[in-house]
């Protein structure tokens, strides 16, 4: 009989960043164990799996679970045909043998069925094993899952009869229901029942019996007072919060949502205040130590300031909680008072006064210290502000003291506020606004979807920190391999893409790159990697317009002539779509792929500065053709010129019927050498027209 299956192990308190995939892994490791064995229906379709994970305790509940598996239909090769009989046709002693092993040795070659087998033939034995019953599988499933957990470390202990096991934490009950039946499992020294406990405080600390699978959940809540769900009480939490928060905004990042969700089986949220003295620290500096040292949720108004009241979350349901929050109320003041006393005693020091000691700090054994590597971004700083145009000043000294609060107390407990502590100390220090921007801005985009720098200076900064460690890095033999990115090249090079494109800066890649590797000059192992970063970043830039989506064909349209410029690549992709459109590009994409095709194969029996002959123009639609051509080219070039590549793209529309005639009755590869190189010539000039803005036989189907 089908019915929902019930595994619990309770245990000590379980490592809270680990939980959820800790419950997931138990969860989804025994369903997957028993549908390989036919407990469940193939494809789960009545079958519902849910984890639960609390501190103390890993769970799974299983709908429809079957208390013994369907017996199987069996075809079993027993041996070829050629070993099975003897030369005279009689059973071989390897077949009774082979027989025997299998489990039937009363079996005569009159039982056995005989197929061919690929080029020969052999028997074969059908017959029907029966169903396992759930218990048996079930042991060997719950063995082989609690073996494969990603715990992430193991803990030995010992039992109270003296074994000594091990497990992430003590385990102190197995529970194994199969509807309302106890299932006989044994796992770590214990043996299977129908009792799990409740909250270490707000049960009554007796064992709970669950009386069947199905209710589970609903009793721990009733009478052990715990959310068994980690999803459920993250969503408990939340709730809470935006009640608690009295129109405020609460900071409520997802990683800490799920962190406190696991440290808790009864959440319960609380209202605590500190000083508004602390409101003078930056506020990143109070919300970091509140939200990584205490796990509370900061509040701000709607402007996003900051306010001297936060919330935090309990294990514990009280009407007099006023114990809990004066508590940790004396816990948060001194982790406060001492972002406080950094904030102050850093701003006794100049953050150019901080310079020299960044030669103690080093960056890279091969490429120096933290110093060395300030002097090469602002270097480069400085060669891409003159191309673009910007404050060369600005840079260099945005440059300059981009690392310099590295070395300060407050980035030195939270490495999380370097380049955001900067700003606060360049403004301090009196800097130019665009430099104090530049220590936070260098750093943009961290991650996917971050913003980018909103300076001048800071995308100048940011532009040559990026390419300083991609270049560096690259050159020194530590480039990306397989998953392996230590350095995280591929998001600095994205990075760089991103601020090209977005910010459409007129930039060549061979000039950034070959600036970038200007600054390395005299660096004993640095080895020239302009030729592999290019194409590195291009691939990059692949990637991030697919996101976007563009198809791979259109995106291979524009890339695959490897662009020295990309700051008009999103144009460029919208052109090549609207063109996609239009009912001719098909036919022309076709076309220009047979160009592409035929002047390959000519590259060196094609003249150098081919130029067309009309003496040598002999058939109609060659002539057509070319008239066509001269009549379009300075439309496609006025239209190229004003960045119109749509216009320019649809103009191509205009020449189908010509380019369809010529290659239906020109014959380019001619035997007189005369017509050949001119129709080949005729061809180039074609293909440098319809390839401005994006080689369009990448469309080609």
């Amino acid at each position: 009989m089908n019915q929902t299956l019930l595994v619990e192990l309770q245990t000590e308190e379980l490592p809270p960043k680990a939980l959820v995939k800790l419950g997931a892994a138990f969860a989804n490791g025994i369903a997957n164990g028993l549908k390989a064995r036919d407990f469940l229906n193939a494809d789960n379709a009545d079958s519902v799996v849910t984890p639960h994970a609390t501190p103390r305790r890993l769970a799974v509940t299983i709908t429809n679970v079957r208390a013994t598996s369907p017996d199987k239909t069996i075809r079993e090769k027993v041996l070829p045909v050629s070993v099975a009989l003897d030369k005279d046709g009689n059973p071989s002693a390897p077949l009774a043998k082979k027989l025997a092993a299998l489990g039937f040795p009363d079996l005569t070659v009159a039982d056995l069925e005989r197929a061919q087998d690929g080029k020969a033939e052999s028997f074969f034995h059908t017959y029907t094993a029966a169903g396992s019953q759930l218990a048996g599988a079930l042991q060997d499933v719950l063995q082989d899952t609690v073996a494969k957990l990603p715990i992430p470390k193991v803990m030995s202990y010992q039992r109270p009869d003296g074994a000594t096991v091990q497990f992430v934490r003590p385990v102190h009950l197995l529970l194994a229901l199969h509807g309302e039946q106890v299932l006989p499992l044994s796992l770590l020294g214990l043996s299977a029942g129908r009792h799990t406990m409740g909250h270490r405080f707000l049960s009554h600390g007796q064992p709970i019996a669950v009386p069947h699978a199905d209710q589970y959940a609903a009793v721990l809540e009733r009478e052990g007072k715990v959310l068994s769900s980690a999803e459920a009480r993250k969503e408990s939490i939340r709730r809470q919060l935006l009640e608690k928060a009295g129109g405020d905004q609460v900071l409520m990042p997802e990683s800490l949502l799920e962190e406190v969700a696991a440290l808790v089986e009864w959440p319960v949220v609380y209202e605590c205040r500190f000083e508004d003295e602390f409101l003078a620290v930056p506020q990143e500096c109070l919300i970091l130590t509140m939200q990584t040292n205490q796990k509370y949720f900061a509040l701000t108004d709607a402007s996003g300031k900051l306010r001297s009241r936060f919330l935090i979350v309990s294990n514990l349901e009280t009407d007099d909680p006023s114990a809990i929050v004066g508590g940790n109320e004396r816990v948060v003041r001194p982790r406060l008072s001492d972002a406080k006393f950094f904030f102050e005693q850093d701003k006794k020091k100049t953050l150019e006064s901080r310079l020299p000691q960044l030669a103690n700090v080093v960056y890279h054994n091969k490429l120096g210290t933290q110093l060395e590597r300030s002097q090469r971004v602002m270097t480069l700083a400085s060669a891409i502000a003159r191309r673009l145009g910007f404050d060369v000043a600005l840079a260099e000294r945005g440059a300059r003291l981009s690392k310099a609060d590295l070395l300060t107390d407050m980035v030195g407990e939270f490495p999380e506020l370097q380049g955001i502590m900067g700003t606060y100390y360049a403004r301090h220090d009196g800097e130019h606004e665009e430099v104090a921007l530049a220590a936070s801005e260098h750093y943009q985009p961290r991650f996917a979807g971050d913003l980018l720098p909103s300076t001048n200076t800071g995308l100048v900064v940011a532009l040559a920190d990026k390419l300083e460690t991609l270049v560096g890095i690259w050159a020194i033999g530590l480039q990306p391999t397989g998953e392996k990115d230590p350095f995280a090249l591929r998001r600095h090079a994205l990075g760089v893409m991103r601020m090209l494109v977005e910010k459409r800066l007129p930039l060549s890649l061979w000039d950034l790159v070959d600036d970038a590797c200007r600054v390395f000059e005299g660096q004993a192992a640095f080895k020239d990697p302009r030729g592999e970063v290019i194409p590195f970043m291009l691939d990059r830039l692949r990637g991030m317009l697919r996101e976007r989506g563009f198809s791979p064909n259109e995106v291979e349209a524009v890339l695959a002539q490897n662009p020295d410029r990309v700051d008009d690549v999103v144009q460029r992709l919208e052109a090549v779509q609207a063109f996609a459109a239009l009912p001719e590009s098909s036919s022309l994409a076709a076309a220009n792929k047979r160009i592409t095709n035929i002047l390959k194969k000519n590259e060196d029996a094609l003249p150098q500065e081919a130029s067309i002959k009309d003496d040598l123009l002999v058939e109609q639609a060659e002539a057509k053709l070319a008239a066509k051509m001269k009549v379009l080219e300075s439309d496609v070039n006025d239209a190229f010129a004003k960045g119109d590549f749509a216009g320019a793209l649809k103009t191509l529309a205009l020449m189908k019927e010509e380019v369809d005639a010529f290659f239906n009755d020109v014959m380019v590869m001619a035997d007189d050498l005369a017509l050949r190189n001119n129709r080949l010539a005729l061809l180039s000039q074609l293909h440098g027209m319809m390839n401005r803005v994006a080689d369009i036989s990448k469309l080609a189907a």
